[in-house]
């Protein structure tokens, strides 16, 4: 068939086609969607004489920290894989979105072999990732940050090392199910719509897309308010004088970073080295922030959340981990709420980089040096899995033998409003079941990353990127075994591959 991007069809079935987009509309009326969120309007492209693009093993629809990994980790094991992401860069929030340092998980031996390759890459490329923090909560992930121009190559270099076809400028707009299983997915690209057919599927998305087109539950937002985590716009600032910074958080305002980190912070200072260094909204220095409000440089909006990092191999740059946009005016899940934040949170960014510059010492002679390019969301929708993660598993500490990896990373809920969970003891974890990245109504679908199978408690916790990563990777790895012993990936026993072909093993 000669490529083309047109779609021929009769009069009748591109009728048939639009009468399915016009169902679809129906069906996600305001009472529709609060009924069941996992109604997504979708046209049938069964019958749509779309061009293939690739014909593969395994596709997997997100360039994510999860996604990534599922990609580089399907086609090391020998599975013919494509990778679609809608922009130009892997990565995601890492790199996308300017969400630099990599959350730890505060337990020892997570990191899985995915992670340790990276992080070597990492190191070889000359990305600093050790931050001089090593205390006795900081483990897994949690000692570095991944800066997006070293992590952007990297991942372009090992998907090209494994064999991955990387699609990028490709956007999912619908899926072809057939007898529960997903024969191919569609995407729009610069020269029009096309299928991409594949044996197995990974939805990376963060959004649950791939899932919810093909038909898989889904819930969105928080059980009881209904409300999505806030939203983040991080930008960077350039031309700080960290040190003087540091000194004034320090010493004018008497904030309490530990005496261990003064320590290393001071001898970094004095060696001229970058030091790591963050400062936020904390107890003493809130008043600082107040003052703004007051003067009318500030709103309590731009002030709901601030904290600020500094970039290893950046000496004068800092990351802001704000402005954080208020989850009772936005929503992740409601496109058009979601593209205001986009507009609201550039004000918010503006209002702030403003008054560190006039305020601030340090900030002199600063500037908005860079935008992310991708609005942070920190949980969306999330699936209903064979297995639905409670946050008794975290609080519990609780351990399964088909797991893929663990963590102890709190529930982290930015929103005041809700309940606070307890964190875990030292040395406890808990682990996500494979059981959480498959589901009942598709038997060729794999979800990874942040809307795997869980409540908005316990997606609070395993929505970090090593915990995110560590998915991905499991997942690519089922996805291989699965197509080498033609069994579906939903019937898969985690804990029946070989521990010598696992990314990671469950100690029980």
């Amino acid at each position: 068939m000669e490529k083309s991007f047109s779609i021929p069809m009769s009069r009748r079935n591109f009728m048939k086609l639009m009468g399915m987009a016009a169902v679809g509309t129906v069906l996600s009326s305001t009472d529709a969607v609060h009924a069941a969120a996992s109604l997504t309007p979708s046209l049938d492209f069964d019958k749509a004489e779309l061009p293939v693009f690739f014909n593969a093993d395994v596709c997997v629809v997100g360039g994510g920290a999860a996604g990534t990994a599922a990609a580089i980790s399907a086609a090391r094991k020998g599975a013919k894989t494509v990778l679609v992401e809608r922009g130009i860069s892997l990565g995601g929030l890492a790199t996308q979105g300017c969400v630099f340092p990599c959350m730890p998980t505060f337990i020892a031996g997570s990191d899985t072999p995915y992670i340790t390759d990276l992080n070597k890459r990492m190191e070889k490329q000359g990305a600093p990732l050790d931050l001089g923090i090593e205390t006795n909560t900081y483990y897994g992930g949690g000692k570095g940050q991944y800066v997006p121009e070293y992590l952007t190559l990297i991942y372009d270099e090992m998907c090209g090392e494994a064999g991955v076809e990387i699609l990028y400028n490709a956007s999912l707009v619908g899926t072809v199910t057939k007898d529960g299983k997903i024969t191919a997915c569609v995407v729009q690209t610069a020269e029009g719509l096309a299928k991409i057919k594949a044996k197995v599927f990974i939805d990376g998305t963060g959004d649950a897309l791939l899932a919810r087109f093909a038909g898989v539950p889904t819930e969105k937002g928080s059980e009881k308010t209904g409300r999505n985590q806030p939203m983040s716009l991080r930008f960077e600032m350039g031309g700080i004088d960290v040190g003087k910074v540091y000194h004034f958080f320090r010493n004018d305002l008497n904030d309490d970073y530990g005496k261990d980190i003064f320590g290393l912070i001071d001898d970094a200072l004095k060696e001229n080295r970058p030091p790591f260094f963050e400062f936020a909204k904390w107890k003493k220095s809130e008043n600082f922030f107040k003052e703004g409000v007051a003067k009318g440089e500030l709103t309590e909006d731009d002030i709901l959340y601030i904290q600020a990092f500094t970039i290893p191999g950046k000496p004068t740059v800092m990351s802001m981990n704000c402005p954080e946009m208020p989850p009772m005016s936005f929503s992740s899940t409601d496109a058009v709420s979601a593209s205001k934040a986009v507009s609201f949170g550039r004000r918010m960014m503006r209002h702030l980089a403003s008054f560190f510059i006039q305020n601030l010492p340090g900030f002199e002679k600063a500037y908005i040096s860079r935008e992310a390019s991708m609005i942070g969301v920190r949980e969306s929708w999330r699936i209903r899995g064979k297995y639905y993660m409670d946050v008794e598993d975290y609080l519990h500490a609780r351990h399964f033998t088909d797991a893929v990896c663990r963590t102890a990373y709190p529930v982290d809920i930015h929103d005041v409003k809700l309940d606070l969970f307890k964190k875990l003891e030292k040395g406890q974890y808990y682990e996500i079941p494979y059981r959480a990245l498959v589901t009942n109504e598709i038997a060729n679908l794999l979800v990874v990353g942040r809307c795997a199978s869980g409540s908005f408690a316990a997606q609070a916790s395993f929505r970090i990127q090593p915990t995110c990563m560590s998915m991905g990777e499991a997942a690519g790895i089922a996805a291989a075994w699965g197509l080498a012993h033609n069994m579906e990936v939903n019937a898969i026993q985690w804990d029946k591959i070989p521990a010598t072909e696992r990314s990671y093993v469950s100690e029980g």
